[in-house]
């Protein structure tokens, strides 16, 4: 905003004799009404898709901001050249309007210009014939610059104040949007309620947002908690209120979704759900976390997103723990009797013997030991096991139990 200027130093506006400036005044007050007329027209000229917005009298709201700002700019010349007031309703109401009309700033604030600049042009002419010193115009000049900015800062105000309460208001209507996507409410109802299909077209509509036939949900972890929300795009809904945020990622399957996914949330660890269709919602983010909850314990890969489909195994063979620990104890019971090395070992070796269904140079190969080393250690397994080793529903289980094991590190 322009400097005001110094009182402590004597203007040239100050010695223009009091009764000049007077008439200066009320002749340009007398003035303002058609001025005020011809701003406007000269400004629709200019801007002729700007609507015209008229108050409960009909006459356009943009008329009696501008006549009320030359008013104002006027009546304050006779106390001096300090800051005029400015009026901030009026002004503050056309920076609601710009967000409303989904516009930005720009054009209002080049408007404002073309406006002072055409009152300042007749401002001159009319000093020129009140004989008012060039000096005091100068000064005149830089207090109608000044008395710009303070209009533009209103002008902000409005703008800021209605572009929160709209951002407010999508949020808050986002957020149920969110609720209905990522609950299990979109099964068919009965007693004549509301069909979900409609419910949730309903609750998108209100945001403009299009109904994807498929979506994928994240959830992220947080950096720190004041980290900035990932710049995903308004065709992702992101929901920043929980402890771990959430997003839904629309037609995750497109080609290179992925890719600008990873790039608009780096510094952000998480994981993406699968791709299923838009009412099943719930079940990605059930993936995600699940994913998450792998992470933070070490299980799988941090500090960055991930996708649920790269890490299927890990997703099917360590959530339920109980499960896979119990059937570890009932199928590796023949290794109970070796020592902790010996039986690791002998894991090592089943499982690399049961995902290549090789010889021993291949299971060597795969392990890194001698062959001799792994014929052996198969005499051994089979000992241990007996017949049972060839049957396929126990050799199906016992590799998922080396699986497990292996993905929880204790297996090379």
């Amino acid at each position: 905003m322009a400097t005001p200027v110094s009182t402590s130093a004597r203007s040239a506006w100050q010695d223009v004799p009091p009764l000049r400036i007077r008439r200066f005044a009320e002749r340009a007050l007398a003035e303002v009404p058609v001025l005020a007329e011809d701003i406007l027209r000269a400004i629709r000229r200019e801007y002729p898709g700007l609507p015209l917005v008229v108050d409960e009298s009909g006459e356009p709201m943009a008329l009696i901001g501008i006549r009320r700002a030359l008013e104002h700019f006027v009546e304050h010349l006779s106390t001096g050249m300090d800051r005029p007031h400015v009026p901030p309703q009026v002004f503050q109401e056309f920076g609601r309007g710009e967000v409303q009309q989904g516009r930005s700033l720009d054009s209002l604030q080049a408007i404002y210009r073309l406006g002072i600049r055409l009152a300042w042009r007749r401002l001159a002419e009319i000093g020129t014939q009140m004989e008012i010193p060039p000096p005091a115009m100068y000064e005149l000049a830089e207090s109608g610059f000044q008395y710009l900015d303070g209009l533009v800062a209103e002008s902000v105000r409005g703008y800021a104040e209605a572009a929160a309460r709209q951002a407010g208001e999508r949020l808050r209507l986002q957020r149920r949007l969110l609720d209905l996507l990522l609950s299990d409410h979109h099964r068919a109802t009965a007693g004549g309620a509301a069909d979900p299909s409609d419910l949730l077209a309903d609750r998108a509509a209100r945001i403009g947002w299009p109904v994807p036939r498929t979506v994928a949900v994240g959830v992220l972890v947080r950096p720190a908690r004041s980290a900035v929300p990932p710049a995903v795009g308004d065709e992702v809904l992101l929901d920043m209120d929980c402890e771990q945020p959430r997003m839904v990622v629309p037609e995750p399957e497109v080609p290179g979704r992925f890719d600008l996914l990873r790039r608009a949330t780096a510094g952000w660890a998480g994981a993406v759900g699968p791709p299923v269709p838009v009412t099943h919602a719930a079940k990605s983010l059930r993936w995600a976390q699940a994913a998450v909850a792998l992470m933070e314990r070490g299980l799988l890969p941090g500090g960055q997103l991930l996708y649920c489909t790269e890490h299927t195994e890990a997703l099917v063979l360590l959530p339920p723990e109980e499960l896979i620990d119990g059937l570890t104890r009932r199928r590796l019971a023949p290794l109970a009797e070796c020592g902790p090395t010996h039986s690791r070992r002998l894991s090592e070796t089943l499982l690399a013997w049961l995902e290549t269904r090789g010889g021993a140079p291949e299971v060597a190969g795969r392990l890194g030991v001698h062959p001799q080393t792994v014929r052996y250690r198969l005499r051994q397994i089979r000992e241990l096991w007996g017949d049972d080793i060839d049957d396929p529903d126990l050799r199906f289980e016992l590799e998922l139990v080396l699986r497990a094991m292996r993905l929880r590190g204790e297996l090379r």
